[in-house]
């Protein structure tokens, strides 16, 4: 299985990106596909997740921001990152059981 995020760049504060993560091979539509993210100098973050049925959890951090969505017949789960802010930088990772894709940045200037 390979995930392969798009959709970072660099936006100003308030601004809004989507992130995509398209699976290849066999995936699980039972298992949560999660975004997790790095900024640096600190440790990986669970951003949101979704598991079958649509049920989504969100950090504290980005609660009533970012919504995550999972189409399973096309094998990709966004992440629609609004209101954005500094502290949002990172470097941004798809998730799915064991498999991790190679991550997009995302910088958010002030």
């Amino acid at each position: 299985v390979q995930l392969v995020e798009s959709g970072g760049g660099l936006v100003q504060a308030g601004g809004s990106l989507r992130l995509s993560c398209v699976a290849s091979g066999s995936i699980s539509s039972v298992n949560a596909m999660r975004w997790y993210r790095q900024a640096p100098a600190k440790q990986r973050e669970l951003v949101a997740s979704i598991a079958n049925g649509e049920i989504a959890n969100y950090a504290d951090s980005v609660k009533g921001r970012f919504t995550i969505a999972r189409d399973n017949a096309k094998n990709t789960v966004y992440l629609q990152m609004n209101s954005l802010k500094p502290e949002d930088t990172a470097v941004y990772y798809c998730n799915h059981m064991f498999y991790w894709g190679k991550g997009t940045l995302v910088t958010v200037s002030s």
